[in-house]
């Protein structure tokens, strides 16, 4: 069995999902404390609250100060359960579909006010259904 070293290989790491579409990165690893036996991963945390809390203390009350200025409430950070992951190579594959599962409030809101305004460019790209490989 490989040793996973869960800083190096997972932590900053990209996410793809099931149809091989970027879907963030790893801003946090949440662990289960069990009686007797070593910590167990949880899940995967995503989100710029997660990585700002991580980066400094200071970061997180300015963003969090900043979104209470703009009227956004601070979401929650979205977590992908441990199970859901595939595989750890270059990125870290993951078994849902981002577009529908995973809260992109930022990329969504860049694409509404921004990417969507220029010409061309919103055309719905069509996601390819991942291959089934036979065992």
């Amino acid at each position: 069995m490989k040793r996973l070293q869960l800083a190096r290989d997972v932590l900053d790491q990209q996410l793809i999902d099931r149809y091989e579409c970027n879907a963030g990165k790893v801003d946090g690893i949440g662990l289960e404390l069990r009686d007797g036996e070593p910590p167990r991963v949880a899940f995967l945390d995503m989100g710029s609250d997660v990585l700002a809390r991580r980066l400094s203390p200071r970061l997180e009350r300015w963003l969090q100060a900043l979104r209470k200025l703009i009227g956004r409430k601070t979401p929650e950070p979205y977590r992908v359960e441990w199970s859901k992951v595939v595989k750890i190579a270059n990125a870290v594959t993951i078994d849902i579909d981002s577009d529908r599962d995973a809260p992109n409030h930022v990329e969504h809101w860049l694409a509404e006010h921004l990417i969507g305004r220029i010409p061309g460019a919103s055309r719905e790209k069509k996601k390819k259904e991942p291959e089934q490989h036979n065992q």
